[in-house]
């Protein structure tokens, strides 16, 4: 199984930018989708981004639409989010994700990911 572990969090002003990474373990992390998703106390997870194994396609949760950008480098096996103009609404636990699930080259569904990361906070003050 592939670990993961994030990096990037911080805290930033409204307006302001931060870009998390995702070191991923394994070698095969190529075969994988991967995604970002966040999580603030209360509420369910809530899907940011994802990116096929090959990187040729990127989807946005409507949060994030214009202001975040998902990539990846498979031969540093890592997935990078770059989020841009943030808001107080912003603030969240981060998770990156793997999945690797038959049908599926990328998808926003939690439930279709197998390995999360522990996470990273970012947090945005007005």
């Amino acid at each position: 199984q592939v670990q993961l572990a994030e990096s990037g969090g911080g805290s930033v002003q409204t307006g302001g930018s931060l870009r998390l990474s995702c070191a991923a373990s394994k070698d095969t992390f190529s075969n994988y989708y991967m995604g970002w998703f966040r999580q603030v106390p209360g509420k369910e997870r809530e899907g940011v981004a994802t990116i096929s194994a090959g990187g040729g396609i990127q989807d946005y949760g409507d949060s994030a639409k214009g202001r975040f950008t998902i990539s990846r480098d498979n031969a540093e096996n890592a997935v990078y989010l770059e989020m841009n103009s943030l808001k107080p609404e912003d603030t969240a636990m981060y998770y990156c994700a793997a999945g690797r699930r038959a049908g599926y080259a990328y998808t926003l569904r939690a439930e279709m990911y197998a390995a999360w990361g522990q996470g990273t906070q970012v947090t945005v003050s007005s």
